[in-house]
This record gives structure tokens, C-alpha cells and sequence, in this order.
């Protein structure tokens, strides 16, 4: 790989022979997903920077990288900060920044990576947007990796529990119900759910990358790699499912001229829309009509994800066993492997859901720290380690997230006061009890208030939606500070994860799995919700300070203990047992 100005100076050479003044780049694929094939890691290449969720902007004569509160601290480190401005995309959004210094440029973009709802703040800032032909990135990474070909894979129904002729007869009923003749789906995790299939084309994800134009009439043309079907796959499918070549989907495109088209504006590239309008289609701008039946998991996929749970919360106890007698001197790196290493003893386990975080002391402190082989620490006593980290098996996917001390002196007072109010938000939400109809942003005051007593706050979500079987990120439903019309419905998994962050110091985050389902009520008579809990693994007795729990908090905790307990030392060998039965012992009896 070239040197960064190397890099930032060949785009440039590039964008002046496309007459363009800037270009922004946003970190993602032609199908927007989170975790992309190494092809399509444009933004890692031109700026070095990892993370999984950001952009960047270059100008003629300046240029900058943006992500969110969970990465600035990993841009310092990563980006040159002679080649980049490095910039919270909240504090000063990427549109901004281009209207101050290119008010009266030309900005270049690819319209297969972009949103049509992602493009809206530029033009609002009075840019002047030009789509290119081809992404000016792709033409100067000369050693860019092919695109992945994994086998692509049928879901059983055993799995699935919904077969998808019936998934796709409902979502033509809406098609039609709509007045749309099709719709577009290029979301490979909408299309995953839809036909019951799965690959392993991206990192993390059980994806196989492709296309897909849903008829109204339920049949389906897919565009997706022929050699990724087996004859078994292709038999799974069915005749419904008529498959085409990934190239060919631009011909499809213009072919549904005059026909009205249902189109995500913000799960699909413009470049949909676009192709359509051009056509003479009528473009329906409407949600993804996959997301929100793929969010509320049937019972077969609940059932599946206490499964998954039951196999991973084995892996965490026997590690954070690990940890504790053997884990300090050993580096952050190790941790992550053995972690991983634990986890593969069970046979349905397939890959890490996202890549572990694994901070020790002030490493921890890193919202979404990576460690790499330059970054690795190594454990050292008295200090707090934070490791969040998930797994996919068949049935379900999993994301946890425990902050322990590794000893053997006490923590201090402030380490464990930050701790204790961030269990206490946890505690707060998990325990929520709410009517039907209620957004996530109504409930993230719960895991925040305990913090906010005390003056400190985090910035990040504290909830996101998980597949099954599918990305550790997912819609529609979340809990957080900024608002999502998206109410929880019974069936939803979502994750319940407050947390505290001292640069330079440590950072805490407790995070369990949480499935909606409906509650049960003495007061009005109408549907209330509540939350089941599915991770099982113990939090760290050693940093709660347990004059700070109120009676209810302690009883939940030592109820929940008690339950982890139950469910998963059966699977511990005799050491294990007993540590366990220690890590798990009531809070009452302390």
C-alpha cells in the first residue's frame, strides 16, 4: 500500500480529469451494509481508518475524515493528521464542512454508494452534487482485492421457521395493496430473510452479495454470481426464483419502464432511482418492506437465539474464568483469541458477529477500539479491562459486552461509582415495563438517568436491533437519544448496553441481549411490553459498589445471578463450578 499524501494525491490527479473539484466517499458497499468485502473497504484504503461507520471529503486543497463519538479517539491514531482533518461528522457534518470550503466546487460522488436520504444534506447545504461513472478511488487502487464468491447456502426452516413462499406471497400482498408492480431490494441481508438463504461473502455477516426485484405477483428475479449456486441451492430456491447475472441488473432496470417501482431511499444507492427515473419508471419511495417482519423474530427464531445464548454464555464463563486466574499478562490480542478459541468448542459455532473489543486500562476507554498487533497491551493488575464482543451460530447471533478488574487490589471508589451507575441504567432498562406503541428513544433515559445523577453520560446508542442469523446490526428498532418512529413490537431482540468512558483511563460498558415480549399487567387494560433477558454471564461483583443499589436492583441482579448460575454451570468443569458459583453469589448475602 501507497503512503497516505501518495494516495490523496493520485485521487486528486483523478478528479481533475473527471472535472470535479471534491469528491466525499462514504465508508460502505453498493448494498450500504455495515461490514463489507475487503473490495470495498474504499475509505480504509485511501485514509487508513477502520472504523465502521464514517466518510470522507477532499477538496482540492484540504480534506478531512468523519465518524461518529464511538471513533474519534481510533482516527487520531489512525489518520495522518497532515493529509486529513480528523472531525466528529455530529459536531461538524461532512455537508458543512464542504459548504465552508467548496461552497462554489463541483463535488464528485458515486451514486451506487450513496442514498438518495444520504445525499439530502449536501444538496440542502447548496452543493453542487456530479455523479461519476466510475468511483475515481477504484481507478488508482491498482492491487484492490476480486470480489468474494462464497457458496451461497440455504436457511432450514428448522432455522428459519418460516418458509419463503409464504414471506414472499405476504410482501407481495403488500405490493400490491400499495400499488406497486415491484420492488428493488439490494440489501443482501433482506434478501437473505426473504429467500431463507445465507453465504459468507463479507466479514461477520452470513451474507451472500446480491440483488433483487420482487414482483407483485411474488416471483422473484435475483442477480447474484452463478458460481456462488449450488444445483441444491438453486432446487432451495425454486422456479419462482428465476436467477440472472449481476450485470444484467441495469437491462432489468430500464425493462420496468412505466411500471411503478418501489424503491428504499435510504436502504438503496441513488443510483436505483436514478436508473428508474431515467427509464421512464415510476419511482414509490417506501421502506424496505423486509425490514420490519425480518426485526420480529417468529418463534422458531426466538427460540433459536435462547439457543445461541445458552451455547455462548459457556464460552464467556469459561473465559472470564480464564481471565481471571490466567488472563493477566497476556495481551489484548490473546484475550480476543482465546475468547474466539472457547467459543469454537461448541460445533455449531461459525464466526465472530463483529470484531471483539478488547481494551484494557486506557485502551478501553476507546468506544470501538481494534486491537491490532501495533496496538496490542498486555493486561496488567488493578486495572479495568472492557470486552465486548459476539458469535453467529445457524440459529441465532449473539453480542455481549462485560467490564471486569483484573485485581487483586480493590479498584478504587471512583472506578467502581461509574461502574455501579452504569449497571444501575442497565438494571433500569431491562426491567422496563412499557406500553405497546413505544419508541427505544422513549426508554434511553432509563440506562442514562443513574449516570446523569452523577454528571457523566456516553456517547453512543444504547440499543441496537439483532438478526437472526444475520448482521449484529440491525433495524429498524433502536434505543437511543436521537428519535426512530420505529416502535418495539413483541418478537424484537434488541441490546441493552449504557456505558462510561474516561480517556486515558478506562471505559465500562455492560451489555445483555434483550427479546421483547408482551407483559403481563395489573393496571390498565390495554397491551403492555416488557424485556426477556437472553445473554447469560455474570457481571463483576468486585466493581459494584453495593450501597448505591436500591433493594429492587439488588433483588433483580441476584435473580438474574442466580439464573446464569442455573442455566450454565452444568457445562463447567469443577473449577469452573466454583468460580461461577463465587461470581454469581447474592448480592443480599455479601
Amino acid at each position: 500500500m501507497t503512503d497516505a499524501p501518495t494516495r490523496l494525491h493520485a485521487l486528486r490527479e483523478t478528479l481533475r480529469q473527471a472535472s470535479v473539484d471534491g469528491f466525499i466517499l462514504p465508508r460502505g458497499d453498493e448494498h450500504l451494509g455495515e461490514y463489507v468485502a475487503p473490495c470495498s473497504e474504499r475509505l480504509a484504503w485511501l485514509t487508513d481508518f477502520t472504523g465502521s461507520a464514517g466518510m470522507a471529503a477532499v477538496l482540492m486543497d484540504r480534506a478531512a475524515v468523519f465518524s461518529d463519538g464511538r471513533y474519534t479517539t481510533q482516527m487520531e491514531h489512525q489518520v495522518n493528521g497532515l493529509c486529513w482533518e480528523r472531525l466528529h461528522l455530529i459536531e461538524t457534518p461532512p455537508a458543512q464542512w464542504l459548504a465552508q470550503h467548496g461552497a462554489n466546487a463541483r463535488i464528485g460522488y458515486d451514486p451506487r454508494l450513496l442514498s438518495e436520504k444520504a445525499l439530502v444534506p449536501f444538496l440542502e447545504a447548496g452543493l453542487t452534487l456530479v455523479p461519476l461513472a466510475r468511483n475515481p478511488v477504484d481507478a488508482i487502487w491498482t492491487d484492490r482485492p476480486m470480489p468474494p464468491c462464497t457458496p451461497c447456502l440455504e436457511q432450514p426452516l428448522e432455522y428459519s421457521g418460516l418458509d419463503s413462499a409464504t414471506k414472499r406471497a405476504t410482501l407481495a400482498t403488500g405490493l400490491r395493496d400499495s400499488g406497486a408492480d415491484c420492488v428493488v431490494l439490494s440489501d443482501p441481508a433482506s434478501i437473505a430473510w426473504l429467500l431463507n438463504i445465507r453465504g459468507n461473502d463479507v466479514p461477520y455477516t452470513p451474507l451472500s452479495l446480491c440483488f433483487a426485484i420482487v414482483r407483485a405477483d411474488a416471483g422473484v428475479s435475483l442477480f447474484i454470481d452463478p458460481t456462488k449456486l449450488t444445483p441444491r441451492t438453486r432446487e432451495w430456491l425454486g422456479g419462482d426464483v428465476r436467477t440472472f447475472l449481476p450485470d444484467d441488473l441495469s437491462a432489468h432496470l430500464a425493462a420496468l419502464a412505466g411500471q411503478r417501482v418501489q424503491v428504499d431511499p435510504a436502504a438503496n444507492s441513488v443510483w436505483f432511482i436514478q436508473t428508474l427515473e431515467q427509464a421512464g419508471a415510476t419511482v414509490l419511495r417506501a421502506t424496505d418492506p423486509c425490514i420490519l417482519p425480518k426485526a420480529i423474530k417468529n418463534p422458531v427464531e426466538q427460540d433459536g437465539a435462547r439457543r445461541a445464548h445458552e451455547h455462548d454464555a459457556v464460552a464467556i464463563c469459561r473465559f472470564l474464568h480464564w481471565l481471571q486466574t490466567e488472563g493477566v499478562g497476556t495481551g489484548e490480542l490473546e484475550a480476543t483469541e482465546r475468547l474466539d478459541a472457547f467459543r469454537r468448542q461448541c460445533l455449531d459455532y461459525r464466526e465472530e458477529s463483529f470484531p471483539a473489543i478488547s481494551g484494557s486500562g486506557p485502551n478501553g476507554a476507546i468506544i470501538h477500539y481494534r486491537v491490532t498487533p501495533e496496538t496490542d497491551r498486555v493486561l496488567r493488575h488493578n486495572e479495568v479491562y472492557l470486552i465486548d464482543s459476539g458469535g453467529q451460530y445457524p440459529y441465532g447471533t449473539t453480542d455481549i459486552t462485560r467490564t471486569v478488574w483484573t485485581g487483586p487490589e480493590q479498584p478504587d471508589d471512583d472506578v467502581c461509582d461509574a461502574f455501579t451507575r452504569v449497571l444501575r441504567g442497565h438494571i433500569a432498562l431491562a426491567r422496563a415495563h412499557f406500553p405497546l406503541g413505544t419508541t427505544g428513544h422513549a426508554l434511553d433515559v432509563l440506562a442514562r438517568q443513574a449516570l446523569w445523577e452523577g454528571g457523566l453520560n456516553y456517547d453512543h446508542g444504547t440499543g441496537h436491533g439483532i438478526g437472526s442469523y444475520l448482521s449484529v446490526h440491525e433495524g429498524p428498532c433502536n434505543i437511543s437519544t436521537h428519535y426512530r418512529p420505529v416502535p418495539l413490537e413483541a418478537g424484537m431482540i434488541i441490546s441493552n448496553e449504557p456505558g462510561y468512558y474516561r480517556p486515558g483511563a478506562f471505559g465500562i460498558r455492560l451489555e445483555n441481549l434483550l427479546l421483547v415480549q408482551p407483559a403481563v399487567t395489573n393496571g390498565e387494560n390495554r397491551p403492555f411490553l416488557a424485556f426477556e433477558v437472553l445473554t447469560l454471564a455474570p457481571f463483576d461483583r468486585r466493581l459494584i459498589a453495593v450501597d448505591m443499589l436500591n433493594t429492587t436492583e439488588i433483588a433483580w441482579l441476584d435473580a438474574y445471578h442466580a439464573r446464569v448460575f442455573e442455566q450454565v454451570s452444568p457445562h463447567l468443569d469443577n473449577a469452573g463450578q466454583t468460580w461461577l458459583e463465587a461470581a454469581c453469589a447474592p448480592l443480599s448475602a455479601r
